[in-house]
């Protein structure tokens, strides 16, 4: 079974259970690497958790994944809105994506509500906080063994 799975962090998720908590809850950036780990160990899946803040450098984690990993979660954060690079680079990976955001983007500013990647990825997880996160884990165990 394919088992290596990367989670992509896009810029301030770093900040999580700092800011804005009646938009992100009041989890920490520690405490969902945490949850992510935990149920990747479960699944039985091989799990990398990454971040940046930097645009070029995620797109260089997303170009160097396409080798290493078997499916990318990934939450661009604002660069979900702007970023036609980091699209381009998920667009080369051809293996399943599974794009997530803590908030739901479809309830917010105007200029949050397009998403640059969500018709190039397998599917997406909006609005349900930190355990967004945990429904695409399952969600990709679900899609690399064929089961969905």
């Amino acid at each position: 079974m394919n088992n290596k799975i990367i989670i992509i962090n896009g810029p301030n998720l770093n900040l999580l259970g700092e800011r804005e908590q009646s938009q992100y809850g009041s989890i920490t950036f520690d405490g969902l690497k945490e949850i992510c780990i935990k149920k990747s160990n479960e699944l039985g899946l091989d799990m990398k958790f990454v971040h940046s803040n930097i645009e070029g450098e995620l797109v260089n984690i997303i170009q160097q994944s396409i080798n290493k990993f078997d499916g990318i979660i990934i939450n661009a954060a604002a660069f979900t809105h702007t970023s036609i690079a980091i699209r381009d680079a998920l667009d080369v990976f051809k293996k399943p994506i599974i794009e997530v955001h803590i908030s739901n983007i479809y309830k917010r500013e105007e200029f949050r509500q397009k998403s640059l990647i969500s018709d190039i990825v397998t599917g997406g997880i909006f609005g349900l906080g930190a355990n967004g996160y945990i429904l695409a884990i399952i969600s990709m165990q679900k899609l690399l063994k064929n089961e969905n």
